[in-house]
């Protein structure tokens, strides 16, 4: 009994420093790192995080863009700052769980040196071909591409993006083989595909709905497991034989490793509390996102599985880690 008692009290003097810091957290103004520039969705969903958490703390948030080599030198910043609460990071599947398949030396380790605190949303995409194509859905798309083998171009915002390594898990997954022209943005690959000077390519739902919508483009399938409200009678991959296939882009925010777990639950209930609110949550499915509000162990298992399933497509695909 007295040694149990004496372990419990070394243990609390031991936590009682971690506590009353977390307690008095914060004491300054918070650090947030978007590793990409304003305006996209990783800036507007940490600017609303940052928002969040200036309200509940009383406390400043910086936002910091820190763009530069699709989202891994700012996500590199932070991998290198005291973990102490003072500096978040805006998450994005290029920097995480992408680039560990492409690159043979990142500077930072994405799941060791890191600490998942919540994934705030998810949006996933449509495959969109201009009317002119003569197909109705992804089947009838696949045999379009395999009677022409290496002749359908397919584009994408650059290679090693979410929309390069997507389409590539589509076509391995299918059999299918097309040429890839990589863009400098979604936006001007867009204009290409509306004018009919592009075959196929990968929009994110709220982009594509209101031109399939107007008939300028066709929707063969979503990247999603489930239908989008968006686009109600275009089906899934996994419906039209693409067993399991999903593809998301998302965004969620993560801590330097080591960050004091108080702190991070903390940052983790404020951030939960405002995406549950139902008011937050229809404008966000509004424009197509699943919102989620996953905690520190969620979030973590999803980043170990996107990182595993995106490391074998890149390598199905024979994209040479650089």
């Amino acid at each position: 009994m007295k040694t149990t008692a004496r372990i419990l009290l070394a243990l609390c003097a031991l936590a009682a420093p971690m506590l009353a810091h977390a307690q008095a957290y914060p004491a300054k103004p918070i650090r947030f790192i978007v590793p990409f520039p304003p305006g996209g969705p990783t800036d507007t969903h940490s600017r609303w995080a940052a928002q969040q958490l200036n309200i509940a703390f009383g406390q400043p948030v910086v936002v910091e863009n820190r763009a530069g080599a699709g989202g891994i030198i700012g996500t590199e910043v932070a991998s290198k700052t005291p973990a102490d609460g003072y500096t978040l990071l805006g998450g994005n599947p290029g920097p995480l769980t992408i680039a560990p398949g492409l690159r043979k030396h990142l500077g930072y380790d994405p799941i060791k040196d890191f600490q998942p605190i919540t994934l705030i949303a998810r949006n996933a995409s449509a495959w969109c071909v201009h009317p002119s194509v003569p197909v109705k859905n992804l089947k009838e798309f696949v045999a379009f591409a395999k009677a022409r083998p290496g002749k359908v171009n397919y584009a994408t915002p650059g290679i090693g993006t979410v929309g390069h390594l997507a389409i590539e898990y589509l076509a391995t997954a299918t059999g299918i083989k097309m040429n890839h022209v990589p863009y400098k943005g979604a936006a001007l690959y867009t204009v290409d595909l509306l004018a009919g000077n592009m075959d196929f390519a990968q929009i994110q739902i709220f982009q594509a709905a209101p031109y399939v919508k107007a008939g300028r483009l066709k929707a063969l399938g979503v990247t999603s497991l489930e239908r989008s409200p968006l686009l109600p009678d275009v089906a899934t991959a996994d419906e039209q034989g693409v067993k399991g296939y999903t593809s998301y882009n998302w965004n969620g925010v993560l801590a330097p490793a080591g960050t004091p777990r108080p702190i991070v639950d903390r940052i983790h209930g404020v951030l939960a509390k405002s995406l549950n609110n139902p008011e937050t949550r229809k404008q966000m499915e509004a424009i197509g996102y699943e919102v989620s509000g996953d905690g520190p162990a969620e979030y973590a298992a999803f980043l170990r599985s996107e990182t595993e399933k995106w490391g074998k497509v890149a390598k199905a695909a024979g994209i040479q880690p650089e």
